[in-house]
């Protein structure tokens, strides 16, 4: 090759590459808004409560802050608010051996808190991270699941349950709940904790059917 058809090469490989990448830039800069909602005043407001409290020196959020404490990209998806809550103001009495501080947050600074961490989980991540595969916590790897292990999955039950060594930590291990609780406690549970347990910070799930509520304590039963 001549060291003009060499010169030609690089200048408009060059030319050509360089309209991809303002290409690739203004079609990112327009998908960006869409990647996020609206920024209101409570969620700034929680932005603010966060940074007051330093959350960062522990948590990460979006892959930035500390590693000492779990990740709060996507909590909401993983805990109810009302745990979230609670937890905020006073982490103790919601899980006796959390790490974390009572720093004082007041109902309304964790409501706004809350606030912002929603909204950074409603933050489009192309899916990372990803969801764990939990077909192990089931019991039934390479099996079908029943009804029950499936709403267990849908409603999230394993981000505080766990089951044969898999799931979180926040609420009770339910590897063997089946030879704890009978049918009749199980299902009045599910439908109202706070009936059964008092300081219970679990949703209730008196909105799901007849019939998955019995799936759902099938599964439980099952556990043995």
């Amino acid at each position: 090759m001549s060291n003009k058809a060499a010169r030609n090469l690089f200048i408009f490989g060059s030319l050509f590459f360089f309209v991809i990448l303002v290409i690739l830039t203004f079609d990112t800069l327009a998908k960006l808004p869409k990647r996020a909602p609206e920024i209101t005043e409570e969620v700034n407001a929680g932005k603010m409560v966060w940074h007051k409290y330093d959350c960062i020196g522990c948590h990460t959020i979006l892959g930035n802050g500390s590693y000492f404490a779990p990740d709060m990209t996507k909590v909401t998806e993983r805990k109810p608010k009302e745990y979230l809550k609670q937890f905020l103001m006073d982490p103790k009495s919601v899980n006796p051996k959390a790490s974390m501080p009572k720093f004082g947050i007041t109902s309304e600074e964790a409501e706004k808190l809350i606030a912002f961490l929603d909204w950074i989980s409603k933050v489009d991540t192309n899916g990372w991270p990803p969801k764990p595969i939990l077909a192990t916590a089931a019991g039934v790897a390479g099996r079908e699941l029943t009804s029950g292990q499936r709403l267990y999955q849908s409603l999230g039950c394993s981000n505080c349950h766990m089951i044969n060594g898999i799931g979180g930590t926040t609420g009770p291990d339910l590897t063997h709940v089946g030879s704890k609780k009978d049918r009749v406690w199980l299902f009045g549970h599910f439908k109202d904790p706070k009936a059964y347990v008092p300081n219970s910070v679990m949703p209730g799930f008196g909105h799901l059917s007849e019939q998955e509520l019995n799936d759902l304590t099938d599964y439980m039963i099952a556990l043995k």
